[in-house]
């Protein structure tokens, strides 16, 4: 059965606020979709239920013994005869081109009728269904999985999936013919075509689409290849890609794009940087928090579609159907390749946009409710993401969907890797656990509840040892919000790597001059061996930072020792509240002389130590020119000049230069991008005498020297004591201690480059100290020496 012309109503419920976790944006505060004229509206729905439910019954009636084989099937058409209607392939699922139309496959274990909706734009726009086509339970259903082949030219239409069945939310069914849904497979998702503009009436929810892809690719790679750099030699930019170029200072054509990012990697190549972290590039609705505040998603953690670049970071929107979306996207990692950088999403595969129990029906909970999400015997959603619902990773089901999503992006987008947020998540088992289904046989005495952690989780197992995803970058957020906490513990396989949370808290607190962490700042020196190492894991596992989007920038982290989120609309109670931070003796950004330049010369110890710690370094978006958010911990919600990278104090800054210089000593040092832990054998503690390293609680000193294969040997050591010392250096007969780094001093001899106009000179200020092999250092800074042949 075909029906045209039929509004795609759907009235959501009001919803409530969703509990959170810290640090991430409330989630979904549902608006009802509009439609043009209720009465007709609901005439027409209650048509397409009585339609599917006639479907149903016809396929369920069993034909008596003696009557007669039925007749052929009669041919079905779709869109005024233009296209045939056929049964289809249960796979693969999703829309797929093929010659002479298009494949529809969706799974959905509980519904009992289905109908595949076609829109044309204008009518997606209009909020009606072009047409739909009624799947016939015998003939389009092959088990779980809905399928149909639509015989014709379908180049400028969309779709998405009406299905019925059981509506019990109580009992966390959620089928409704009320709504039209979009297919979890969609390679691009159609609605709104402007950031931040709300679609017909103001309705920040508009109905939407999956774009129905093409035969054939329009798009040239130009010979793209990975460039699978070894892990231990990347450093990484983690950064987002709107606000990477929305400033007025970028000066880009199209600021805010995949395209105007594009105008600006070449800053990333000179920067040094190797390997950019693009925060959640998948569809997401910005409005989302609209109904009740002036407030937008930034971030973009509350993912829609997982298949699906974000259409509004995209200079065209949703022109050409989506499709100029995945091209721009496609160019964006062609381009950063050709600079020799890599590229690594950040996804969220903990949860999606559909909020907890009271939110709306876009898509997975659509479809197959109890499959996509952890639920409790009621029908309530598990939390364990703070935002509303926990994404059912474990599940068969969902473990495919992911996995087939990270290929998409790996074989499809080029991607290099990913970084999963909220990784613990995904080792947690799934609703309605059964061993037996996993492990081909019970295990004895084994009850596991929902949520449990599993020793071998099947999504990380099947990730891991999958043969397409090998030798992609796979990055842990090894916790979750639900109190997992997995850092150095997360099942691994040998091929996941970690962002490191301790490193960040325990580097915090040395370099701020805390008792008691010297042995801890020696660990994370080494790439936390005490983490990895009994593992059989290596160094290039931990990726070391000391600040990302997610709390204080690194300016904000040596300027305030308190958040200040008033302009996030939550009474300052979001937010880290343990930030580790210092603000080196005044509160914010208006302070005396000497507290700013002790805050500089704090900014650049920091970065001392990202760059000389064994592991991958990884750093924030404008961190390296001092960017600040004014105390502002978790700007989630602020798309302005909070976020927005700014081109204008970029090209003055000195710690800009600074981070390039050391960036670039780090790729020159053979010793600080090991494939191992270093050994005795090439690394020798020391404290203010060579050999002497202080190990007590109250010490506020390490140095280390390390030979280096290009260097010779050097010696970086770490003062952050208030008070100043006179340190000696090792003695190395033959050879004398040349001053590359000392954070004490003002720019530009913070770092003595070789083409520095009075180097000789300012070496020759304190000459008579390194004759003795003596150096005095300052409180709160550090150094960094090269052995060099005396001549």
């Amino acid at each position: 059965m075909v029906m045209a012309g039929v509004p795609c109503l759907c009235a959501r419920p009001s919803l409530a606020v969703p509990a959170r976790r810290p640090g991430k944006a409330p989630r979904l505060r549902g608006v009802a979709r509009p439609c043009p004229n209720a009465a007709t509206a609901g005439r027409a729905v209650a048509a397409v239920r009585a339609a599917l439910v006639e479907a149903a019954a016809t396929a369920a009636v069993e034909p008596e013994e003696d009557e007669e084989e039925p007749a052929p099937m009669e041919d079905r058409y779709a869109l005024g005869g233009a296209c045939r209607v056929l049964a289809g392939m249960p796979a693969p699922l999703g829309a797929t081109a093929l010659a002479g139309g298009v494949n529809f496959a969706v799974y959905s274990g509980g519904a009992t009728a289905a109908a595949l909706c076609l829109f044309a734009p204008d009518d997606l726009q209009a909020d009606r269904v072009t047409e739909e086509v009624l799947l016939d339970p015998v003939i389009n259903r092959t088990g779980d999985v809905w399928h149909v082949f639509v015989e014709g030219e379908l180049h400028d239409m969309l779709y998405g999936y009406r299905f019925d069945g059981t509506f019990a939310p109580f009992s966390g069914q959620h089928l409704d013919a009320a709504n039209v849904v979009v297919d979890p497979y969609a390679k691009a998702v159609i609605s709104r075509g402007e950031y931040g503009v709300p679609g017909p009436g103001g309705n920040c929810w508009p109905q939407m689409a999956g774009m129905i892809p093409l035969p054939y690719s329009t798009f040239d790679w130009q010979g793209d290849l990975p460039l699978r750099y070894p892990q231990e030699d990347l450093v990484i930019y983690e950064m987002h890609l709107r606000g990477f170029t929305k400033h007025d200072s970028s000066n880009v054509q199209h600021p805010g794009t995949f395209i105007g990012a594009v105008s600006k990697l070449d800053y990333l190549k000179e920067l040094g940087v190797n390997c950019v972290e693009l925060m959640p590039c998948h569809e997401f609705n910005e409005l989302e928090y609209s109904t009740s505040s002036s407030r937008v998603n930034f971030w973009g953690y509350s993912t829609i579609n997982f298949f699906s670049p974000m259409t509004r970071y995209t200079s065209g929107g949703i022109k050409n159907c989506g499709r100029d979306a995945i091209n721009e996207f496609k160019t964006f990692v062609r381009e950063a390749h050709k600079r020799g950088i890599e590229v690594i999403l950040d996804v969220v595969f903990n949860h999606t946009a559909e909020g907890n129990e009271n939110g709306p029906i876009l898509s997975f909970r659509g479809i197959d409710n109890s499959t996509y999400y952890m639920l409790a015997p009621k029908g309530e959603f598990y939390n364990y993401s703070g935002c509303g619902n926990t994404f059912n990773c474990n599940h068969p089901v969902v473990r495919e969907f992911i996995v087939d999503c990270l290929r998409y992006w790996v074989t499809e987008m080029h991607v290099d890797g990913f970084r999963f947020d909220l990784a613990s998540i995904m080792t947690r088992c799934s609703s309605l656990w059964d061993p037996v289904n996993v492990y081909g046989a019970p295990i004895e005495d084994d009850i596991i509840t929902t949520g449990t952690p599993l020793v071998i989780p099947p999504l990380i197992d099947m990730i891991s040892n999958d043969p397409i995803l090998g030798g992609v970058k796979l990055i842990a957020e090894a916790w979750d919000a639900g109190g997992l906490y997995q850092v150095g513990q997360f099942p691994h396989w040998n091929v996941w790597s970690e962002w490191n949370g301790k490193y960040r808290d325990i580097v915090r607190q040395f370099i701020k001059g805390t008792d008691g962490f010297s042995g801890g700042f020696a660990q994370c020196l080494c790439g936390s061996p005490h983490l990895y190492q009994a593992g059989g894991r290596k160094p290039w596992h931990s990726i070391n930072f000391v600040c990302a989007h997610d709390g204080f920038t690194l300016a904000d982290l040596v300027t305030y020792n308190n958040k200040y989120n008033i302009s996030n609309g939550e009474n300052n109670k979001d937010g880290e509240n343990h930030n580790l931070s210092w603000n080196c003796g005044e509160e914010g950004e208006f302070a005396r002389l000497p507290v700013k330049t002790l805050r500089k010369r704090q900014m650049r110890n920091f970065f001392v130590c990202l760059m000389v710690s064994q592991g991958v370094p990884m750093f924030y978006m404008g961190d390296e020119y001092g960017h600040t958010k004014s105390g502002n911990n978790n700007t989630y919600c602020h798309d302005n000049y909070v976020n927005y990278f700014r081109w204008d104090k970029e090209q003055s800054s000195d710690l800009h230069r600074f981070c390039c210089l050391m960036i670039k000593f780090r790729k020159e040092c053979e010793s600080l991008g090991l494939e191992d832990f270093p050994t005795a054998e090439r690394l020798q503690w020391h404290g203010h005498q060579p050999g002497k390293p202080n190990w007590s609680e109250t010490s506020r000193f390490v140095a280390f020297s390390m030979k280096d294969e290009t260097k010779g040997e050097i010696y970086v050591a770490f003062n952050t004591s208030h008070l100043p010392a006179v340190v000696e250096l090792p003695e190395r007969i033959g050879h004398r201690w040349e001053p590359v780094v000392d954070t004490a001093k003002p720019a530009p001899y913070d770092f003595l480059t070789d083409d520095l106009p009075d180097r000789a000179s300012t070496v020759y200020q304190f000459s008579h100290f390194l004759n003795s092999n003596l150096y005095p250092m300052l409180s709160y800074s550090s150094v960094i020496f090269v052995s060099c042949p005396d001549v």
